[in-house]
């Protein structure tokens, strides 16, 4: 019978993605993949419960761009399947970080692949394209951005300068291999492209819907849903406070501390209960356990 912490990694592993079961992470031996483990993209990644924070703040953060909103509304099925979509952005991401080279290639590549069908035209009549390196640029900043937040936060708030510039320039590889161009690759060219972003981003009524159904997404199980609830505040409270404005959120000093100290608690637990996430699967390939 499963002990109660297989219980909880095998629930994890059904949002992650490696549940799928379709790329082994552990294999083949030696194979470092698109960065292997003295990368800092392995650390920040590497811990599930900073990343799922940062993946629900990523989301709104990129629902912001209305381009970016209008491919996914019109081309995703996340408003039917939303735990299915996190799960295939865990995938993605889990892959092109951990996996061996060809696996993260060709994952890549499938992506490239499904850009190319997603064009249309917004709400407000802009055409758009998920192939469009500038649109690729928002979502991947927007993303990294928020993992990087959340590694501070729930993780490492000692990460150095150096290494937070380190994982922005690693991180980049990926971006630029699906088409993004000028991708910021440090702190200070992060915040100095969010400044010349904000102009075109607004919150209205389709954005709303998204995060009211994220907010509504089921749970794994009803054992899950208060952990996901505390998950998808603390992804809110991750967003800087001009994005948290846009949506309409202000949070006290005291509701901001609950926030994170409920995460503080459940990560513990979560780390407790991950013995074969991507991390170490991966680190068992490069022989490092």
């Amino acid at each position: 019978m499963p002990s109660v912490r297989d219980k909880i990694q095998q629930q994890i592993f059904r949002l992650n993605g490696l549940a799928m079961n379709e790329f082994d992470l552990s294999q083949p031996p030696g194979d470092p993949g698109l960065y292997g483990p003295d990368s800092v993209i392995w650390r920040v990644h590497g811990d599930f419960s900073s990343m799922l924070c940062g993946g629900i703040s990523a989301l709104l953060m990129q629902m912001l761009h209305p381009l970016a909103l209008a491919g996914v509304w019109d081309h995703s099925t996340f408003r039917d399947d939303m735990m299915g979509r996190l799960r295939r952005t865990s995938q993605f991401i889990a892959v092109t970080t951990f996996g061996n080279t060809a696996d993260a290639t060709t994952l890549i590549e499938r992506v490239r692949r499904i850009h190319l069908k997603v064009t249309g035209v917004d709400a407000h009549g802009m055409p758009y394209s998920a192939s469009d390196p500038a649109l690729l640029t928002w979502v991947h900043v927007a993303e990294t951005s928020r993992f990087l937040a959340a590694h501070l936060r729930y993780k490492n708030p000692q990460l150095s300068l150096a290494d937070q510039d380190r994982y922005y320039a690693e991180a980049a590889v990926v971006a630029e291999a699906l088409g993004a161009e000028q991708v910021p690759k440090s702190v200070q060219a992060v915040e100095a492209y969010f400044e010349a972003m904000r102009p075109q981003l607004r919150c209205d009524a389709r954005t709303r819907e998204v995060l009211s159904l994220l907010l509504s997404a089921p749970a794994p199980s009803w054992q899950a849903r208060p952990a996901m609830k505390a998950m998808m505040m603390a992804g809110i409270e991750l967003l800087p406070e001009w994005a948290q404005a846009q949506f309409g959120f202000h949070f006290t000093s005291l509701r901001r501390g609950f926030i994170r100290q409920r995460i503080n608690l459940l990560a513990a637990m979560l780390r407790w209960s991950i013995r074969r996430g991507a991390y170490q699967r991966a680190m068992a390939r490069m022989g490092r356990e």
